[in-house]
């Protein structure tokens, strides 16, 4: 077996933190914002979801890689974090439908892995300092080199990530005979959520991160959806500008995480990025209009300002997340436009919100 080979390895915080541990077996350099998810199930998910570009990711889940991978289980078609720190990295696996080893789709796409890591302590350190950059090393390099590098990093904050993750060419989702037709702009789009709308007699049109209302538009679309997405949504400037548009003309918009930030930098509202984020798939919230609550897959590091939001007299708040009061969801009263802190479409996860789905439905039907 490949495994039998493996080298020392080092995770390297920005603050000087070490945790050591070892490599896979593929040998190399990367770094990240690192970060950390507490879901115990959906790795592959999670590392081809797009909102986790230009992050290390740190799984709390004991054992990773033990059920394989699938073809079906991506939501976007590469692999997307910049390296992964787990505990135990199981090489081989047990799943009646896995087509091969996580230890192969690493070595497909190179992705570096640091494991026999103590992730409690990691974690837990993260959570007392707050996520900051860090580098894995798996090749030998030396701390003072490993440093250097690092310094050279830029933070996630003033990020714009985007555009390398976005479609460069519009496509489209669905059966061109649906009932309705939504153009959705890719932020960083999970390909679950273009199925959740697809099922529900949606033809879609993705639009590239960039593209205007007026480009939008000519699909003559039914209703509008923002998507989620990496990195910091101040610098995109285009997207709230294509909002703005959208709200302008009143046609119905739905927007998840990055397209939910897009929405209140559009009217006025600032985001800022969190100490350590949201990321995970059982994130409690409040629905604020009905007083339910909702276990919701989460997974992002900025947020919309709460007290900017009350005091702006078009939007009220719908959902909050209960740990810590953060705005989990909003509407606005004069315009058919709703968004959400999270991920309805879960995949994997709770599927205590895929209403919202619906309800993005009916607001097309009454607009």
């Amino acid at each position: 077996m490949k495994h039998t080979t493996r080298q020392k390895a080092i995770l390297l915080l920005s603050d000087g933190t070490i945790f050591y541990g070892k490599s896979i077996g593929i040998s190399g350099t990367t770094f990240g914002e690192v970060c950390f998810n507490t879901g115990m199930t959906g790795y592959q998910e999670i590392f081809t979801d797009p909102s986790y570009f230009g992050q290390i990711m740190v799984a709390t889940n004991a054992h990773i890689g033990n059920y394989g991978v699938n073809d079906q289980d991506i939501e976007a078609d590469k692999i997307m974090i910049s390296g992964l720190v787990c505990k135990n990295f199981s090489f081989n696996h047990s799943r009646a439908n896995s087509s091969e080893n996580l230890e192969d789709y690493f070595r497909k796409q190179n992705l570096i892995c640091i494991s026999d890591v103590d992730t409690r302590a990691l974690v837990s350190y993260i959570r007392d300092n707050g996520a900051m950059n860090a580098i894995i090393s798996t090749d030998g390099k030396s701390i003072e080199e490993l440093k250097s590098e690092l310094a050279k990093v830029p933070d996630m904050k003033g990020l714009e990530l985007s555009s390398k993750v976005s479609t460069k060419e519009p496509y489209f989702i669905g059966e061109a005979s649906a009932t309705y037709k939504i153009a959705a702009l890719d932020l960083g789009i999970k390909k679950n959520i273009l199925r959740n709308l697809a099922k529900r007699d949606c033809y879609i049109k993705v639009f590239p991160y960039d593209a205007t209302y007026e480009e939008m538009k000519t699909f003559n679309p039914d209703g509008f959806f923002l998507s989620n997405g990496p990195g910091d949504p101040e610098p995109l400037l285009v997207a709230q500008e294509t909002a703005k548009k959208i709200l302008e003309n009143n046609d119905p918009v739905f927007g998840i995480c990055l397209g939910h930030q897009i929405i209140g930098l559009a009217n006025g509202i600032s985001t800022y990025k969190m100490f350590n984020g949201h990321r995970g798939i059982n994130h409690p919230v409040k629905n604020v209009l009905t007083g339910e609550g909702e276990i919701t897959s989460q997974n992002h590091g900025f947020a919309v300002n709460k007290e900017e939001l009350m005091a702006h007299p078009d939007f009220e708040i719908t959902h909050l997340h209960i740990n810590d009061e953060t705005v989990a969801g909003m509407r606005m009263k004069s315009k058919n436009c709703f968004s959400v802190q999270y991920h309805p479409e879960a995949s994997p996860g709770p599927h205590d919100s895929t209403y919202l789905f619906d309800q993005f439905i009916e607001n097309i039907k009454s607009k």
